[in-house]
C-alpha cells in the first residue's frame, strides 16, 4: 500500500512562545515608571490639559476635534484633592507602562527570548516619544499604547488563529476611537498589506468584521454629533497640515520620527523592517513591514505629524529585537549593552531636571513648536493676571461683557485660573463649539497674537490695553500676546460661524 504525504496545512500550527522574561521586563517597567512619574510631576498644566478640563465641563458624546475620553479623564483628574500633577497625569503614566509590557510581549509572539523581550521593552522605555509623552495627559499618551495593544492582538492571532483576538482588537479600536480618530488608517494599511503579503484569510474571519461592526456601532453617537455640526473633524486635517511647518514638515518627517524612536529603538526599527522582509522565521508577520511603510507614506502625503505612526513603532522594533537575538555571531550581541546604556543616559538627560528659572527662552516660533510640550506649560497664570488687571483698570462704562481669545488654550487657561472674569469664548478648535458671546455683548476683551491685524475681522474698532511677554511662554499663545478692547462690528450670531475655525 502506497503511503501518501499529507498536504501541508493551510493554517500554521501554533507554537508555544518562549516564557515571559519577567527578569528582563520588570526592571525596565520599574525604571520606566520612575522616569514617567518624575516627568509627570514637573512644571505646570499644559495647554491641551487645560483645554481638556474646560471641555470636560461640557460632557458630550463627541467634540469637534476628539472623542470624550480625554475630557472625562481630565475632569476626574481635576476633581482629585490637592493640585498633584502626578495624580492628574496618572492615566498617561499607567498606560505607558502597559505599552512597555506589550512591547516585550510582541517580541515574545515573534519567538523572542529574554534578550529580545528586554530590548523591545527597553526601546519603548528609552524612546523620547513613547516614554516621555507620558509626562502629559494628552491624546498621544493614551492613543499610542492602544495601537500597541491592537498590534499585539493581531500578531497573536497570526500565530494562534484564535479568532476572539480579532474581535478583541475591534473592541480596543472602538475604545481608541473615543480618544483619537487615527487608528482607521492603521487598519487600512494592515488590510491592504495582508491582501498582498498575506495572511489573506484575515479578511475572511467573521470575528474581524464583528469587531469592526462593534467599532462602527459605538461611533454612531459621535458621527451623528459630527453630522449635526457640519463635520468639523474633517476640517482639522487642513489645520494640522498648516501647522506641520512647525514640526519639520514633510521633508523632516522621517528623520524626526527616527529621533522619536530613540537611540535604541531606531536601529532596531530599521533592522526590524529588514528582518520582516527577509527572515523566513518572520514570514507569517511580513505584512507588518509594508503596512508600516504605507502608514508612513500616508501621513507624509497628508502632512501629518511625525509622531502619528508612533503606535506602530513597537511592533517593528520587536521584530528587530528578535532578529538581533538570532544573529549567528554571538559576540556581536555585546553591542546591545553599551547601546542600551547610552539610550538610558539619553532619556535621563531628556527628563525635565531643568529648573523653571533656567529654561532658555525660545528663539523662534519653530523652536517653541518643536518643544511645545515644554513651552506650552508656561505663562498661563501670568496671562490670566494680565487680563484681570486690564479689566480692573477700565472704567465701569467700558467693562467688557465677554472675553474672546484667539486660541483655545488661552480660553481654557482663563477659565481655569481666572476669578470673577466675564464669560470666556474662543472660535478656535473645539472651543468654538462650546458656545458664543451673547449678541448683547457689544464690547469684549480680545486676547490675540500681537502681530494680528487691527481692528480685525470681528471688531469695528479696538485698542490695545497691554501686551503680555512671558519669558518662556508659548509664542502667540501665552507670550507675544495683545489684550485689546474690541467693539463688535456685528451681532455674534452673525460673526461666530465665520470666525469659528479648526
Amino acid at each position: 500500500m502506497t503511503e501518501t504525504t499529507p498536504a501541508p496545512s493551510v493554517h500554521p500550527t501554533p507554537t508555544s512562545p518562549p516564557p515571559v522574561a519577567w527578569v528582563a521586563i520588570v526592571p525596565v517597567v520599574v525604571l520606566g515608571a520612575i522616569a514617567a512619574t518624575f516627568g509627570a510631576s514637573k512644571y505646570h498644566l499644559f495647554g491641551d490639559e487645560l483645554y481638556f478640563i474646560a471641555v470636560g465641563q461640557h460632557l458630550s458624546v463627541s467634540y469637534a476635534d476628539q472623542g470624550p475620553i480625554l475630557p472625562l479623564l481630565a475632569l476626574l483628574g481635576n476633581a482629585m484633592p490637592g493640585d498633584s500633577l502626578v495624580l492628574f497625569r496618572l492615566p498617561s503614566v499607567l498606560i505607558t507602562l502597559v505599552g512597555i509590557l506589550l512591547s516585550a510581549l510582541l517580541a515574545r509572539e515573534f519567538g523572542g527570548g529574554r534578550l529580545a523581550q528586554g530590548l523591545s521593552a527597553g526601546a519603548y522605555a528609552t524612546s523620547t516619544f513613547l516614554l516621555l509623552q507620558s509626562s502629559l495627559l494628552a491624546t498621544n499618551a493614551i492613543d499610542t499604547p492602544l495601537w500597541v495593544a491592537v498590534t499585539w492582538l493581531v500578531v497573536r492571532w497570526v500565530r494562534t488563529r484564535q479568532d476572539w483576538l480579532l474581535f478583541a482588537a475591534g473592541v480596543v479600536t472602538a475604545i481608541d476611537m473615543q480618544v483619537k480618530w487615527l487608528i482607521p488608517v492603521f487598519w487600512v494599511c494592515v488590510i491592504a498589506a495582508s491582501l498582498i503579503w498575506g495572511p489573506r484569510e484575515l479578511l475572511r474571519r467573521p470575528a474581524l468584521w464583528a469587531g469592526g461592526a462593534f467599532t462602527v456601532i459605538t461611533m454612531i453617537p459621535a458621527l451623528i454629533w459630527q453630522a449635526r455640526h457640519g463635520w468639523p473633524y474633517l476640517q482639522l486635517t487642513s489645520q494640522v497640515a498648516e501647522e506641520s511647518q512647525y514640526t519639520g514638515g514633510r521633508l523632516l518627517f522621517v528623520p524626526i520620527m527616527l529621533l522619536l524612536a530613540g537611540i535604541l529603538g531606531t536601529p532596531l526599527l530599521v533592522y526590524g523592517l529588514y528582518a520582516l522582509f527577509r527572515s523566513p522565521d518572520l514570514r507569517p508577520f511580513r505584512f507588518l513591514a509594508p503596512a508600516f511603510v504605507l502608514l508612513v507614506v500616508v501621513f507624509i502625503l497628508t502632512a501629518g505629524r511625525p509622531y502619528y505612526p508612533g503606535g506602530m513603532l513597537p511592533v517593528i522594533i520587536a521584530a528587530g529585537a528578535v532578529a538581533f537575538e538570532r544573529i549567528r555571531w554571538p559576540r556581536f550581541r555585546w553591542i546591545a549593552a553599551p547601546l542600551s546604556a547610552f539610550a538610558v543616559v539619553f532619556v535621563v538627560v531628556s527628563l525635565p531636571f531643568t529648573p523653571e528659572s533656567k529654561i532658555a527662552e525660545p528663539k523662534s516660533v519653530m523652536e517653541a513648536g518643536m518643544q511645545i510640550s515644554v513651552y506650552g506649560q508656561f505663562g498661563w497664570p501670568e496671562l490670566t493676571r494680565a487680563v484681570e488687571d486690564s479689566i480692573t483698570a477700565l472704567p465701569e462704562s467700558e467693562r467688557p461683557q465677554a472675553i474672546v481669545t484667539n486660541s483655545y488654550w488661552q480660553s481654557a487657561a482663563l477659565q481655569y485660573y481666572g476669578k470673577g472674569l466675564p464669560p470666556v469664548y474662543s472660535p478656535s478648535r473645539g472651543y468654538g463649539y462650546l458656545g458664543q458671546p451673547d449678541d448683547s455683548a457689544t464690547t469684549v476683551l480680545w486676547v490675540v497674537d500681537s502681530d494680528a491685524e487691527q481692528p480685525g475681522d470681528m471688531c469695528e474698532t479696538s485698542r490695545t490695553l497691554r501686551s503680555v511677554h512671558h519669558r518662556i511662554g508659548m509664542p502667540t499663545a501665552s507670550t507675544g500676546v495683545d489684550i485689546r478692547l474690541c467693539h463688535a462690528r456685528a451681532p455674534w450670531s452673525q460673526l461666530w460661524p465665520d470666525l469659528r475655525r479648526m
